[in-house]
């Protein structure tokens, strides 16, 4: 008994050390900007500002960052729930020459750096195809995921042989196999890859910055950086707009959070 106990108040104290930063967070985006930075901080504004909402909303066209958010990182999410399904089915279960290697060479991309691609991968999108501020300079460069690929190539590798077999016998061909098979029995790892993808899309900062110029292309996370100005940060309106940004990545992930752990751990069984 003494041993549950003391488990629970690790655990309560540890939840309180994580539940922390959101409560400074939704406390300091209701004070004023003088209160917001004194110190000691209070958590809890002494008399709640709501305008702040409002204000924190209307310094910048957010809703079109939401649009252009919500555009790219679904349009990315369906490239890397295709791309990854094709490409993890074929590592899997199909046999060509190289491939051992060809998927060594997929996963060794993981190990690279997104600072060291970051200046070619600019180079190639705008002086090449001439894509700065598009559309396709945001999503065209993420439509393909190691990580991804790796998680559906596992769960593929977890499938009974006798669906493979059954298949070839009835003349089902390797494309009818994966979209009419593979993909509703692997449905979990699937939905895993895309709330990855999501979620990876959603909270990108850096390149959307270095491709982007017009406010008509910019995203939330970029749009938050309308609140550092010259003469510093206004930090009660910069954690209104993050509370706001926050929203919908906190409901995606309570409403699929067990998926992300089945996901997981399909992506390391092997059959």
């Amino acid at each position: 008994m003494m041993r549950r106990s003391l488990l629970y108040l690790a655990l309560g104290a540890v939840a309180v050390i994580a539940a922390y930063p959101f409560l400074w967070m939704l406390g300091t985006a209701l004070k004023t900007l003088p209160e917001s930075t004194q110190t000691p901080l209070n958590l809890f504004p002494k008399s709640p500002q709501w305008e702040n909402y409002r204000t924190a909303f209307e310094a910048a066209p957010f809703a079109r960052y939401f649009l252009n958010t919500f555009v790219v990182a679904l349009a990315t999410t369906a490239a890397i729930v295709v791309s990854s399904l094709l490409a993890g089915y074929a590592f899997a279960r199909m046999h060509f020459p190289g491939r051992g290697l060809l998927f060594g060479v997929v996963l060794a991309t993981m190990m690279v750096p997104f600072e060291a691609t970051l200046i070619p991968n600019f180079v190639t999108v705008t002086r090449f195809f001439g894509w700065y501020d598009t559309y396709a300079a945001l999503i065209v460069p993420w439509c393909a995921n190691a990580f991804s690929i790796f998680m559906v190539r596992q769960a593929c590798l977890a499938l009974p042989r006798d669906f493979f077999d059954a298949a070839s016998m009835d003349g089902c061909g390797h494309l009818r196999f994966v979209f009419a098979v593979v993909a509703p029995t692997i449905r979990p790892t699937l939905t895993a890859v895309a709330l990855f993808a999501f979620l990876g899309s959603y909270n990108s900062l850096l390149w959307p910055l270095v491709v982007t110029g017009d406010d008509s292309m910019r995203v939330v996370q970029v749009g938050l950086t309308v609140f550092a100005i010259g003469e510093g940060v206004r930090t009660n309106l910069l954690m209104c707009a993050a509370a706001i940004v926050m929203l919908p990545t906190l409901v995606l992930y309570f409403a699929a959070q067990r998926v992300f752990v089945e996901g997981a751990v399909r992506a390391g069984i092997k059959g």
